[in-house]
């Protein structure tokens, strides 16, 4: 299985809903790092998985839309908990829903709040 990654980070903010965590209920920004991995069996004419500048622009433009906005402010966190869970599920279907290539058989979203806690939602194509 052949794998390309790409990473990218931005400050992004939110506030927990829904139960008790104390300070993360209140309106925090976090330095996220994105980093979204495509899987695939076979490559293609060119010797390539995907078009790495294609993975590049589309995450780009995903990154500029988060970046420096509240997560509960935004219509794909109404009534969610804006938790790097559903923000992780979110990026991932966003992006398959982008990148189009015959060699993909996955797309993966790996978002880190900080040094050490992150998320992962992993989607299977076709």
């Amino acid at each position: 299985m052949y794998t390309v990654a790409v990473k990218r980070d931005f400050v992004g903010q939110h506030f927990l809903i829904g139960g008790d965590w104390g300070p993360e209920n209140d309106w925090h920004s976090h330095h996220y790092y994105v980093e979204v991995q495509l899987q695939g069996e076979r490559l293609d004419k060119h010797g390539y998985l995907v078009d790495i500048v294609d993975i590049e622009t589309q995450l780009d433009k995903i990154v500029a839309y988060y970046k420096d906005k509240t997560l509960n402010d935004l219509p794909e966190f109404a009534e969610l908990n804006p938790s790097i869970e559903h923000f992780s599920r979110i990026l991932c279907l966003t992006l398959a829903e982008r990148i189009k290539a015959e060699t993909l058989s996955f797309v993966t979203v790996q978002i880190w709040e900080n040094e050490i806690a992150w998320a992962s939602y992993r989607h299977a194509l076709q």
